[in-house]
């Protein structure tokens, strides 16, 4: 995923992200847990960080792209209403996304323990009324479901990859916080 020669605003934040996903990867099968991910802004990026580590097929259940507003509702279970209300960009709709990819993406009838889905705006344009590094984070694990607001900068490729890394950091995090 990293690029071995470029020096792109983003090509930090990629190497980043790769060490991250290693990190995450290694910790998840660790514990013998698995995560699915439902992406926006980020298209792919994030499952693709994490399906780039070896062995990341014994934690990762998969991936959801839903980069159209109406594909969050058919795909992920985000509530039309919630949706024409707030528009894709907000904190409901990334808790609601972590929640469906979890509860969608089962191997053998059980759920993936951990569900982490992103959106926001990467720009160059607002949108639903949001400026553009507006990104909501939301990580569903057991019963808490936690939403991470972001305000970046950058460009399209930076506000994306930087996306990437914090949502991987944010599942990180978590791991180290107590769980009753």
């Amino acid at each position: 995923m990293t690029p071995a020669s470029s020096s792109s605003p983003g090509s930090h934040a990629a190497a980043r992200a790769s060490s991250l996903a290693h990190d995450l990867v290694g910790r998840l099968r660790e514990r013998g847990l698995t995560i699915a991910v439902a992406e926006s802004l980020t298209g792919g990026l994030v499952v693709a960080s994490l399906v780039d580590v070896p062995g990341a097929s014994k934690v990762v259940c998969g991936g959801v792209v839903a980069y159209q507003t109406e594909l969050k509702a058919s795909l992920l279970g985000v509530s039309e209403t919630l949706l024409a209300e707030h528009g894709a960009v907000h904190p409901d709709v990334a808790a609601s996304m972590a929640m469906g990819v979890r509860e969608r993406l089962t191997l053998d009838g059980v759920n993936a323990d951990i569900g982490l889905a992103t959106t926001g705006v990467a720009g160059p344009d607002p949108q639903d009324g949001q400026p553009v590094g507006t990104v909501y984070v939301g990580i569903a694990w057991g019963d808490d479901v936690e939403v991470l607001p972001l305000a970046l900068e950058g460009d399209r490729s930076a506000i994306r990859w930087a996306t990437v890394v914090e949502s991987l950091s944010a599942v990180g995090f978590m791991l180290d916080g107590p769980r009753e």
